[in-house]
């Protein structure tokens, strides 16, 4: 019910949602053109793409490497990031399954967080002190939920489509201060970390974004910024650097981290911002856009 009364009340979304379910025959790039035409109100130019959505639309079509599947799929990377900035960053993972039935909770901390590999969002954190509630884990973990949650089809970010589901349970990151985490994103431009944002994991979604001096920026695509300002952290340089190395070689990628009291943890790689359909106030769209180098092949 209260799925159904957010389409209601966000009927642009809702319209996508069922467009995802609907039109598996169609190719990616005609897909994105009604999609772009159903956000922008105007036509996708995918051919000569000049802004920043533009230029991640064609990068999903034309830039596909099957390491983006690997760095996609949130168990997999695990040991990608290990390898490359080291285990210390990767947040703990007690064990992975293919069906709720086969966890046993004997065997896991107390508290930890369960969450599917190929999506998006939508982790439960069990407590199990306060018990175990086998109806909500079914229903989001069972096999018709690990299926149709893929996100491939929602915006055809294909490093997603062939990502074999399964269910992880992590260490659940609590900073012991009752406030919610926030993340801190890094847009990373041929590999340099360029623009950063800051939001919260709440219901109510705010961004701050600053340059990599930590100077506020204005960019802009909808989300009322956190007042007042964050402070710089104090491993706000570290962030960069292990950005830097995690961005090497790929065009455009937003490279997450977790900074639980001063201790970093990665995220997570995401390869198309809001899947490059995120309209920008005051002409950052363009601005973006020029920053983002599409490769030659």
């Amino acid at each position: 019910m209260n799925k159904l009364l957010y389409f209601i009340n966000h009927p642009q979304e809702g319209l996508l949602v069922a467009m995802g379910h609907l039109f598996h025959g169609v190719s990616d790039k005609q897909y994105l053109k009604w999609v772009y035409r159903i956000v922008f109100g105007k036509k996708l130019d995918i051919e000569y793409p000049k802004t920043f959505n533009e230029k991640l639309c064609w990068l999903k079509v034309n830039y596909q490497k099957p390491l983006f599947t690997q760095l996609a799929d949130k168990y997999r990377v695990k040991q990608i990031v290990t390898e490359k900035i080291g285990k210390e960053y990767v947040v703990p993972c007690y064990g992975k399954w293919k069906h709720v039935d086969e966890i046993d909770f004997k065997q896991l901390p107390n508290r930890v967080f369960l969450k599917s590999n190929h999506d998006s969002g939508g982790g439960i954190l069990v407590d199990q002190s306060k018990g175990i509630d086998w109806k909500a884990l079914h229903r989001r973990f069972n096999h018709r939920t690990l299926e149709g949650r893929n996100n491939y089809w929602h915006l055809r970010e294909w490093p997603y489509k062939n990502i074999e589901p399964c269910i992880l349970a992590e260490e659940y990151l609590d900073e012991g201060t009752g406030h919610e985490l926030h993340d801190y994103k890094f847009w990373c431009f041929n590999g340099k970390p360029t623009y950063m944002y800051i939001t919260n994991k709440g219901k109510v979604i705010k961004e701050n974004f600053y340059d990599m001096d930590f100077n506020p920026v204005a960019i802009d695509h909808g989300f009322e910024r956190t007042v007042p300002e964050y402070e710089k952290p104090e491993n706000f340089n570290k962030m960069k650097e292990l950005a830097t190395i995690l961005s090497k070689d790929i065009p455009f990628v937003r490279i997450d981290f977790f900074n639980v009291n001063g201790h970093l943890y990665f995220g997570e790689f995401t390869f198309y911002d809001w899947g490059g359909m995120r309209p920008f106030r005051n002409g950052w769209d363009e601005l973006l856009g020029e920053k983002l180098v599409l490769p030659v092949e």
